[in-house]
């Protein structure tokens, strides 16, 4: 309801995705060492590149180039501590920048994972092959074919997930001290991020899954063809989001500001950059958002804005925490390196990463997702009475 500048900055990708990065090379006591006589430059040159031709031509157990490359860069990234950074083989990154297209072949899961290792469930896309197989947010992946999950690149757990049109995928699953297993087919999945719908009395529920590509002139629009629709409120639900494009959560944001900051980023060595609203958006309807512990990412970045700049109540259980950067760099054979290259701040100057969101208004964790729907109704009724009796005179 105020701040008037405008400018919607470049766009950074912030991954729903996020990783635990296994280490590459590790130490160990050998016996039976024999020096070589042949001491020879490497073919090419720096350590890694001497240390991957010796051991792809001359160790006991032959091993793939291309094997030794990725050790060699998951090795590096290990040595990071940061378990949003990760590594993506060509196909893996293809894939990747498809999900965040909204078109691509698999079974409807976003995974993240935890500070413990393991892999869970962030959010089932709605009537995808994981939907249909009762997948829900939270649940733990042991294994996917067979093949432990923990531990393991998160790109590599996605990439086991794609396959062909119709072929089958069995995932090994836990959830409250039970472990079973699915079969889900595989099939092209387009992803409907954005549902609108209408509610009694006037009520506009907006729910935006993810910030996949196209979000945010999604919502825009729905918020400009008829404001008659929204006469009780808006609830823009952010539950189990977990994020995805930055430029994406801006313009949703923007859609509820006129112009003014929605978040701040640092990058080593560099002034803090602030991505500003549009400037053209509804300043007048009550909003509420609703938002859970699978809120993540670009998803805190709208609540946290639109919550620090006194433009919605924020109504649920806290989010996730993941106020950190993630920028994809694409390498010579088509791989690429994502990196944390910045951490968030709020408009009010909150660090959010390792934190998250603490809700205006509390509905605790696990309750029916019923009971939060009602509570932001009851909120957006409050304040529809408070709008009316004030004036200006």
């Amino acid at each position: 309801m105020r701040d008037r500048t405008g400018g919607l900055r470049r766009a950074l990708r912030v991954s729903a995705l996020v990783v635990v990065i296994a280490s590459a090379y590790a130490g160990g006591v050998a016996t039976g060492v024999m020096r070589s006589d042949d001491d020879e430059p490497a073919a090419r040159h720096g350590v890694i590149d001497e240390a991957a031709d010796r051991i792809a031509t001359r160790a006991a157990s032959a091993v793939d180039r291309e094997e030794l490359e990725r050790a060699a860069v998951e090795g590096m990234l290990s040595e990071l501590g940061d378990r949003w950074s990760s590594y993506y083989r060509p196909a893996e990154f293809r894939d990747f920048q498809s999900a965040l297209e909204g078109s691509y072949t698999g079974v409807g899961l976003w995974l993240r994972t935890t500070r413990a290792g393991s892999v869970e469930v962030g959010s089932v896309q709605a009537d995808s092959p994981a939907a249909r197989g009762k997948v829900l947010a939270g649940d733990e992946i042991l294994a996917v074919d067979g093949h432990g999950a923990a531990g393991r690149p998160l790109a590599a757990v996605v990439s086991m997930l794609r396959g062909d049109h119709g072929t089958a995928v069995q995932l090994t699953l836990h959830r409250e001290g039970q472990a079973r297993t699915v079969t889900l087919v595989r099939a092209r999945v387009e992803t409907v991020d954005v549902t609108i719908q209408s509610l009694q009395g006037g009520l506009l529920r907006v729910r935006v899954a993810a910030f996949t590509r196209g979000v945010g002139r999604e919502v825009r629009d729905a918020l400009e063809t008829d404001p008659a629709a929204r006469r009780g409120g808006v609830i823009l639900d952010l539950r189990d989001n977990p994020g995805g494009l930055l430029d994406e959560a801006v313009e949703v944001a923007s859609a509820f500001l006129d112009g003014g900051p929605v978040v701040t980023y640092e990058r080593r060595g560099d002034q803090p950059r602030t991505l500003s609203a549009l400037g053209t958006g509804d300043v007048s309807t009550p909003v509420v958002v609703l938002v859970d512990s699978g809120t993540a990412s670009a998803a805190e970045v709208v609540a946290a804005a639109l919550q620090d700049r006194n433009r919605a109540v924020i109504v649920g259980s806290r989010t996730f925490g993941k106020g950190s950067v993630q920028e994809p760099t694409r390498l010579s054979d088509g791989s690429a390196i994502e990196l944390t290259v910045g951490r968030y701040r709020t408009p009010g100057g909150r660090v959010i990463d390792g934190t998250g969101i603490e809700p205006d208004v509390e509905v605790p964790a696990g309750s029916e997702p019923a009971i939060a729907e009602r509570r932001a109704a009851e909120v957006l009724s409050g304040l529809l009475a408070a709008l009316s009796s004030t004036g200006r005179g």
